[in-house]
């Protein structure tokens, strides 16, 4: 029986705090939690370098203007310069066929969208707050079936998407989100052989 290992919470650990920054401008709290960041890994691999961008763009900034790139880079005048949607990246269409599937899917590990959420379910911060869900549950969800839902649901997209949150005009603190979603998920990748 396969139990909560050490690297199944960091990885759910880093998936929250994914979800976190891309539900909405990083509060308070966020900022001091990035600040507090401790440079123990190897200097330079890519994820040590992607910690401590994000750690320095944290200190760089205020709510004001994270508040100001946010709502430019996704929400806009009519839309913001990224769209976070698997279905968009996918398609070029919101609420299309990815969204149904994924739907379904979700529907089969019993997790479904909160009441209080208006977003849908393939917005960039559901699906990294659904990996966390799951990466902290291996035992009702297993490795095999985590690996599943990432190729299914992120592994197409998800991944352009940070590439493009790096170049985006607009963005500044969110270039070190994007650089860290990244290096992120080419560790997911290589955790889950993919």
């Amino acid at each position: 029986m396969q139990t909560l290992t050490a690297n199944d919470t960091l990885r759910a650990h880093v998936y929250s705090l994914l979800a976190a920054l891309l539900s909405g401008p990083p509060s308070a709290e966020i900022l001091g939690l990035l600040d507090r960041i401790e440079d123990h890994q190897v200097p330079d691999t890519e994820m040590a370098q992607a910690w401590r961008m994000i750690k320095k763009a944290g200190g760089q900034t205020n709510a004001a203007l994270l508040e100001d790139e946010y709502h430019q880079l996704f929400i806009g005048l009519g839309r913001g310069e990224l769209v976070p949607y698997g279905s968009w990246y996918q398609t070029g269409s919101v609420m299309d066929q990815p969204l149904a599937r994924l739907r379904s899917d979700l529907a089969v590990l019993g997790i479904q969208r909160r009441s209080d959420v208006s977003e849908t379910e393939d917005h960039a911060a559901a699906l990294c707050e659904t990996m966390a869900i799951i990466c902290s549950h291996p035992v009702e969800i297993g490795l095999e079936t985590q690996k599943a839902f990432f190729s299914n649901h992120l592994k197409e997209w998800m991944d352009r998407f940070f590439k493009d949150m790096q170049q985006a005009s607009a963005a500044r603190f969110y270039r070190a989100v994007g650089s860290l979603g990244e290096a992120f998920l080419a560790l997911e990748k290589a955790y889950m052989g993919l």
